[in-house]
């Protein structure tokens, strides 16, 4: 509807145009300070792509690209014109390469198609990934004007986004109208144009007029006027200085990396993404509408695509590789729930983690957290009862949790492969919630750890009936079918699939040689057969001077403190923990935090870890494995030390996940300490067999055809057959006692 009182020509006219004018203006400044972020952003993404396709051709000789036809190519005559590689031809023509004598229209037209084919292949295969040079800084001006403009983004974005539809619609009718008003900016003018153009410059003036009422003044906070002038001041503040940036990359990697993913696509295999589910439930699950407006955080594809397999499924064990955010995908899935009218979720979890649940509760969702656990454990109780949200207990909790409190929506059980044996009480408590919930989430990214029957125990729980309908010697059914078979409860994808710009993960053995003290030491263990003194001789006499293990650890600290890297410490044992701690503390070196221990309150350990990540770059962390190594972000680090080898081969794997996960921006070197001839060669050859086993089972959604027994392989049979081997090396135990007895007799 038009305004009452028609604006005249003349000086009202002028004064609406120019203030449409530099409104409008105003607004698009404010929507091109976002848009020509993104453009140069993907600018220069796909520039540093085209430099890495012709840096990868540049190895390719020209005369091999004969291989990818079936024709015979006149090749040789292309490299003595001029073009050695296949790198040289991108771009060029067929008509030029046709016009090189001895060359021909056939193999002119059959290079360049082979040309583009290899850039493909090779661009397709290339990951978007930030360049940080060896000290962990951005290494090029590129890089960091990349992050800076993604740093732009991140703070500008929530502010423009939800404006952006009404700017957008201010500036096109302004951009439509005004030109078509501007004869009425001079009554003579006005006067002397043809009729119809005065009818269509009053109409235009009308629809200024009613603009004129959304654009309002400064004075009104809702007014469009106002908006403007808020986003202009947020624009017009300075881009974030490097020092500061650098910062804030390292804090938020992973905020960076999923605004860069929206604007560059990330190279990624959708089969990878789905978890290499049957096509048909892919698309099933794919197509699942996921209500986010529940989530503070932007997810992940794979991650939406994890959170909505969860709810297409209802009953799943989601058994992403660890780093791959599986606390972020079971609080979407919460969430979608909760945007529904869904009020009550429970979340079980150890108790080493319950902290840190609590928190990414409240910074990456907009639900209320209760924790059912501690002194308050009745009141938050009730409070969650009546109040709804998300309610976080521990395994041991749980078991004085009621069942017939408010129906829950969704049970998450975190660490799922801690109720993994059913005759162990905290799996009978979890077995009787997954039995009162229909919808029931299991996370953990160990889903068999030593056995297949793990694995199953696992799926019994969610779905008794698929559990019994497998078959007899599930270990022999071959890949094909246990993905058929398991893919309506079981989703798994591995980082190297599908965090492409997860930085390089290097792993080092630390081999060294025992001290003369350590020897002694470790032959007294292996007389007595005990074995965790076998394995735990190396630290026992304390010194760097006489254990080469503390040697070694001492120099490992040393080089990345002066790096300016974080280091993390493991070990199983609390003893070698307070050794390392004790011969770590001493003036002038790198701060020591820790050590984290079973003992130590949650709250405490999540204390001593904000401590650690927040403090200076050289600090040094001491964790016991199994608990610095379950359920804990340590990605602040990007340098673990293992002190002697685990027992099972995820032990280990998990622990160096805790750093190197998404949001880390180093690359993270992960040392075991070995020692030769000894208890720590034996588990090392042990373990490997495990390793391979376990990834021909469960890392890739399916089984291989290796038998079920082959990892069978308890951790007390693996002691006694170490204390055999190394007594037997040694000249202890029953062999040689018989020998003895024999000659003596």
């Amino acid at each position: 509807m038009h305004p009452a009182t028609p604006i005249e020509p003349g000086r009202p006219a002028r004064t609406l145009l120019e203030r449409h004018r530099a409104a409008a203006g105003l607004a698009r400044s404010v929507l091109d300070h976002l848009d020509a972020a993104t453009l140069r952003i993907a600018t220069i993404v796909e520039s540093d792509r085209d430099d890495r396709v012709r840096a990868e051709l540049g190895v390719v000789p020209v005369v091999q690209l004969g291989a990818m036809t079936d024709r015979n190519l006149r090749l040789r005559a292309l490299q003595d014109a001029g073009y050695p590689t296949a790198a040289d031809l991108l771009g060029v023509s067929a008509d030029t390469l046709d016009r090189i004598p001895g060359v021909g229209a056939q193999t002119a037209r059959s290079v360049v198609a082979a040309v583009e084919q290899v850039a493909a292949v090779v661009r397709r295969g290339l990951p978007v990934r930030l360049e940080i040079d060896r000290s962990g800084r951005p290494d090029t001006a590129t890089t960091i004007e990349v992050l800076r403009l993604l740093d732009r983004l991140m703070r500008l974005t929530p502010l423009v986004e939800p404006h952006r539809r009404a700017l957008t619609e201010y500036v096109t009718a302004v951009g439509v109208h005004a030109p078509a008003a501007e004869p009425a900016t001079g009554r003579l003018r006005f006067a002397l144009s043809r009729p119809a153009t005065r009818r269509r410059t009053r109409d235009a003036l009308a629809e200024l007029g009613e603009w004129d009422a959304v654009l309002g003044t400064d004075d009104d906070p809702r007014s469009l006027a106002s908006t403007l002038r808020r986003l202009s001041e947020a624009c017009a503040v300075p881009d974030t200085g490097s020092s500061q940036l650098w910062d804030a990359f390292e804090r938020r990697a992973a905020e960076f990396y999923t605004v860069l993913g929206r604007i560059v696509p990330l190279a990624q295999d959708v089969l990878a993404e789905r978890g290499m589910l049957t096509t048909e439930l892919a698309e099933t699950v794919a197509a699942f509408p996921l209500d986010q407006s529940a989530l503070r955080v932007s997810l992940r594809g794979y991650q939406e695509f994890g959170a909505r397999f969860a709810l297409t499924q209802g009953r799943v064990l989601l058994g992403d590789e660890m780093g791959l955010g599986k606390t972020v995908q079971a609080l979407a899935a919460i969430a979608h729930l909760a945007a529904l009218g869904d009020r009550h979720f429970l979340v079980v979890c150890p108790a080493g983690v319950l902290v840190n649940w609590l928190r990414e509760i409240q910074a990456r969702t907009t639900l209320p957290a209760h924790r059912l656990h501690g002194p308050d454990r009745a009141g938050a109780t009730a409070r969650w009862r009546t109040e709804g949200g998300v309610a976080v207990t521990t395994y041991e909790a749980l078991a004085h949790l009621e069942l017939d409190g408010p129906p829950v929506a969704l049970l998450v059980v975190d660490e799922a492969h801690y109720v993994k044996n059913p005759d162990a009480q905290r799996s009978a408590v979890v077995a009787e919630w997954t039995r009162a919930v229909w919808r029931v989430l299991f996370l953990t990214g160990t889903p068999m750890d030593n056995r297949i029957e793990d694995f199953v125990a696992l799926v019994r729980l969610l779905d008794p009936g698929l559990a019994d309908s497998f078959p007899r010697h599930l270990g022999l059914v071959g890949a094909d079918a246990f993905r058929r078979t398991v893919s309506s409860v079981y989703l798994r994808r591995n980082q190297k699939d599908v965090l492409v710009e997860l930085p390089d993960l290097v792993l080092v053995d630390d081999w060294v040689d025992l001290s003369p003290a350590d020897e002694r030491v470790y032959r007294e263990a292996v007389a007595s057969g005990n074995f965790m003194a076998m394995r735990r001789a190396a630290w026992t006499v304390g010194t760097a001077e006489e254990s080469a293990k503390l040697d070694r650890l001492r120099s490992i600290v040393e080089e990345a403190g002066e790096q300016a890297r974080r280091t993390v410490v493991f070990s199983y044992f609390r003893d070698v923990l307070d050794l390392a701690a004790d011969a770590l503390t001493r003036p002038g070196g790198a701060p020591v935090f820790g050590p984290l221990t079973g003992s130590m309150p949650a709250d405490r350990r999540q204390e001593v870890i904000d401590a650690f990540s927040e403090g200076p770059r050289d600090g040094v962390l001491i964790a016991q494995i199994t608990v610095g190594g379950v359920g804990l972000n340590l990605q602040a680090a990007s340098v673990a030390v293992l002190c002697e080898p685990q027992l099972t081969p995820t032990a280990e794997a998990q622990a160096v996940a805790r750093l190197h996960r998404m949001g880390q921006v180093h690359a993270v070197v992960a040392h075991r300490l070995l020692a030769e001839d000894g208890v720590d060669e034996r588990i090392t050859e042990l373990l490997a067999r495990k390793q391979r086993t376990f990834d021909a089972y469960v890392r890739d959604s399916a089984l291989a055809t290796s038998a079920a027994a082959a990892v069978d392989v308890t951790e007390a049979r693996l002691a006694r057959e170490v204390v055999e081997l190394e007594q037997a090396r040694l000249g202890y135990g029953p062999v040689w006692e018989q020998l003895a007895e024999e000659a003596d007799g």
